[in-house]
């Protein structure tokens, strides 16, 4: 199982949180949908713009803890490079990769039982 250290920021170079969760997929989630009243609610803090994986979540939340403590400066830093775009990395994390719909494949494409032609029946 993996954990997670993350940074999501309201746009670019705006409010920042850090955090920590073992699904980042439904963390991002709750933030955008704004699931809980509290500070990225308040504060639309919705983008993912970095994160981090840990094999514990005592690591993950040590991380956090860490970049709690840095001044902003260093936290702005260290998004920038990793991602100078400032893109949100939600929908790349969540789909794999896959840019749109189009891309996807369901996992039982191509197993009808049917044969390829159909003068093969």
């Amino acid at each position: 199982m993996a954990f997670f250290t993350y940074i999501v920021a309201s746009r670019r170079n705006g409010t920042l949180y850090t955090g920590s969760t073992d699904d980042l997929i439904q963390r991002v989630a709750q933030h955008k949908n704004k699931t809980f009243a509290g500070f990225t609610a308040k504060y639309d803090v919705d983008l993912l713009v970095w994160f981090e994986v840990h094999e514990t979540r005592e690591a993950a939340f040590r991380r956090e803890r860490q970049i709690k403590k840095w001044n902003r400066d260093w936290k702005l830093q260290m998004i920038e490079k990793e991602n100078p775009n400032w893109l949100d990395l939600y929908d790349d994390f969540r789909l794999g990769g896959l840019k749109d719909a189009k891309d996807w494949v369901p996992a039982f494409a191509g197993m009808s039982g049917m044969s390829e032609t159909p003068n093969d029946q």
